[in-house]
């Protein structure tokens, strides 16, 4: 068991997008889990279904999808549900569990490119966190026109919902345990919002391995009883 007075996690930088926090008494097991679960388990908006309503452009619609898909988007977790676990039980979604964005773009007298910062949103926040990511390039007399609905989901999903670009556990002192995590993010979360979000989501999978293990033990004694 490792006392509580020797156990401590602090920030030590922080930014807009970075985070370190140092990590000491915690077992390199625990350490690495929470920047995996930072990568891989952490809920994230992102567009996952796209309509087509119009495309005149070189690029294929498919290739337009999987653009739309990568732009990351703002995301504010108390206010929506993981589409699975929403009550609408409905493959369309509703305002709990997806959001509404879409482009009308068009072309005049010269080629112009069409950003992320056209990407309108039916809600206030769920936004792109930049209005710069290029989509695809109009030539004069093209448009583009599509409607895109954006849910949660977590980067062992797809990587599009992946909320950090970097992840990295730095070892200081392997006799008490002493580690760095530094974590990049994208805009969808905040780091610190990142850095919470990976210990709850720990501290939950923790308690349901004891409630396991519980269980077990109860079955095991249940058994030689007999």
């Amino acid at each position: 068991m490792y006392e509580k007075s020797l156990t401590s996690i602090d920030i030590i930088e922080e930014s807009d997008n970075k985070i370190a926090i140092k990590l000491k008494g915690i077992p390199r097991e625990y350490a690495n889990a929470l920047r995996r679960i930072a990568l891989s388990e952490v809920p994230t908006m992102a567009i996952d279904d796209v309509v087509i309503l119009d495309n005149s452009s070189v690029m294929h619609d498919e290739a337009v999808a999987h653009r739309l898909g990568l732009i990351p988007l703002r995301t504010e977790l108390e206010r929506f549900v993981m589409a699975h676990e929403c009550d609408c039980k409905s493959t369309l979604g509703c305002s709990k569990c997806r959001i509404l964005l879409y482009i009308d773009a068009s072309a005049q007298d010269k080629s112009r490119s069409v950003l992320s910062g056209e990407l309108n949103s039916e809600d206030d926040y769920v936004k792109p966190t930049s209005a710069d990511i290029p989509i695809v390039v109009l030539a004069p007399g093209q448009k583009l026109k599509v409607e895109a609905y954006a849910r949660l989901g977590t980067g062992k999903m797809h990587a599009k919902w992946q909320p950090v670009s970097a992840a990295i556990l730095k070892e200081i002192d392997s006799d008490k345990e002493e580690f760095v995590l530094e974590l990049e993010t994208i805009g969808m979360l905040t780091p610190v919002d990142v850095i919470q979000q990976s210990l709850k989501i720990l501290d939950q999978k923790i308690q349901i391995f004891g409630d396991k293990v519980k269980e077990l033990k109860a079955y095991v004694k249940q058994s030689s009883a007999k």
